[in-house]
């Protein structure tokens, strides 16, 4: 099999019709067939043997979807790097992938060298623009290769793409994605039972390509579609293009839903092309729902997966959100039922399947579900078990089949659709001199869902401030990762098992929030 054959027989079929927007750029499915076939074919010729990790470092551009589609023909493993993460990190994933070529651009390829050399390995850099020194050039690249189809053959069961995220042990982990995976994600988006994608549609993709927002992107390509991709979320923006592109689906997390709402130009823009919203990468509340229905009107649905899964497991669909609005309060704190061939499952500490009403650990299978992290033998025996994902994540399901998730089984926060584990942010803040004990949970935010909260007991003789203990963590972290707010204590409260009882420091948070998601 191929995953980029979808994209040749769509280029067969309509060769002059529009494939993929960004900006000003604009590639016909021609256009857009022939230029990952020459980057494909260029790799190849270069030495890069299918099965090899190639990366990608760089904000959103119509050439990352054109590298993401010549990976599949090529049959590498594809690595996207979320261009946020620093130095330090990248330099893991480098090593860890053993990645030996690295797409970057400008904003990304000083940071990219630095990790390269700290992570001892021989890796190509090539810069989408070419303006860089040190790195190759993407046009020139492009134009070693041939224009004529690549389909490398590869097996269902061979790594595609390496998914990483933070591990509960504050490591990045990577979720091994196979080719499969990819293609049970593709035919549910195609099958979806709210808002599958039509040859007409024109899909936003707002968010980073590298993660959720670009999990659609192959259905789109393989149904004949358009893609339009926005370089970096602008609020204004979004709306504009929604407008001036004429955008009938786009997916976006709940932060981006309330930054849009707020936005004065959504009184003035035409929004009427749009046919679905879709938001999901975090939970959302009953009450922002409802808001969004009365701005957007009843287009919005929501999902539910994670990386894990490669695709969403449950949906809860446009009209399933009307009917909450309408009728049935309750189903707006609900993440959906299970879609098509992904089982789902709650169950208790030994894997035993709950009935109805009872609350245990969710978890799935099916052909979009990951079997195994990369590198990472104990933790995927931990995580995957007996053929089913165990998610961390605790819920119940109705008599009538929705999902309905109430708590976290691992310390992990979502904070504007990112994952943030509350370990790897502690042991950034045990750095400082100055701390004694740290806690860092999860608290309520209306506009990011969850924020990331430090609460900190200092050692004796010291004052260290709010502010410095933020910077301390920016300097170590990613963006997202590091805490929005410090609070100070004289000790933190302690189990029966003589550790810090983190979830009583995350309830006196929640307290009177109505569950413990937000």
């Amino acid at each position: 099999m191929n995953l980029g054959g979808y994209l040749t027989r769509s280029a067969t079929f309509w060769p002059d019709r529009e494939a993929l927007v960004c900006g000003s750029a604009r590639w016909t499915y021609r256009q857009l067939e022939a230029e990952s076939n020459r980057l494909a074919s260029a790799l190849l010729a270069r030495g890069r043997a299918p099965g090899q990790a190639v990366g990608t470092y760089a904000a959103n551009s119509g050439e990352l979807v054109v590298t993401e589609m010549a990976l599949s023909k090529g049959g590498f493993i594809r690595v996207p790097v979320n261009a946020r993460l620093g130095g330090e990190e990248l330099a893991h994933i480098l090593r860890d992938a053993e990645v030996r070529v690295l797409f970057v651009d400008p904003a990304h390829a000083e940071t990219a060298a630095a990790a390269t050399a700290r992570a001892g390995i021989d890796c190509t850099l090539i810069d989408y623009t070419g303006s860089v020194a040190g790195t190759e050039r993407y046009q020139e690249v492009l134009g070693t290769g041939s224009a004529d189809p690549v389909a490398v053959e590869v097996s269902a069961d061979a790594a595609a793409v390496l998914n990483y995220t933070s591990g509960s042990t504050g490591k990045l982990k990577a979720a091994v994605q196979t080719h499969g995976n990819r293609l049970a994600n593709m035919r549910k988006r195609l099958m979806s039972p709210s808002g599958s994608t039509q040859t007409d549609d024109r899909y936003l993709a707002p968010g980073p390509i590298t993660h959720a927002s670009g999990m659609m992107l192959l259905a789109v390509l393989a149904r004949g579609a358009t893609v339009v991709i926005l370089p970096a979320f602008d609020t204004e923006r979004f709306l504009r293009t929604v407008e001036s592109e004429r955008i009938t689906t786009t997916f976006v997390v709940p932060t981006m839903l309330t930054m849009l709402m707020e936005h004065p130009a959504i009184a003035e823009v035409d929004l009427s092309s749009l046919r679905v919203l879709g938001v999901g990468g975090a939970p959302v509340s009953p009450q922002r729902l409802r808001d969004a229905v009365r701005v957007f009107g009843p287009v919005v649905m929501q999902g539910y997966g994670l990386g894990e899964t490669t695709s969403g497991i449950t949906v809860l669909t446009t009209e399933d959100v009307m009917r909450g609005i309408e009728s049935d309060p309750e189903l707006l704190k609900s993440c959906g039922r299970p879609v098509f061939d992904t089982e789902v499952r709650v169950v208790d500490e030994a894997g035993t399947p709950l009935p109805a009403g009872e609350i245990g650990e969710i978890v799935a299978r099916g052909p979009d579900c990951v079997r195994e992290y990369w590198h990472e033998p104990e933790l995927s025996a931990e995580t995957f078990r007996d053929g089913w994902v165990h998610t961390g994540d605790i819920g119940y399901f109705r008599g009538d089949g929705y999902l309905f998730i109430v708590d976290r089984k691992k310390d992990m926060i979502i904070s504007g659709g990112f994952n943030i584990y509350c370990s790897e942010v502690e042991a950034a803040l045990y750095e400082h001199p100055d701390i004694a004990e740290v806690c860092v949970v999860g608290v309520p935010d209306e506009q990011w869902g969850e924020a990331v909260k430090a609460v900190v007991v200092p050692r004796a003789g010291t004052s260290p401030t709010e502010q410095e203990l933020i910077e301390h963590c920016a300097d170590r972290l990613a963006r997202m990762k590091k805490p929005r707010s410090v609070d100070f204590a004289a000790s933190l409260p302690i189990n029966r098992n003589g550790k810090i009882d983190r979830r009583a420091v995350r309830d006196s948070y929640w307290a009177g929030a109505g569950r413990r998601v937000n």
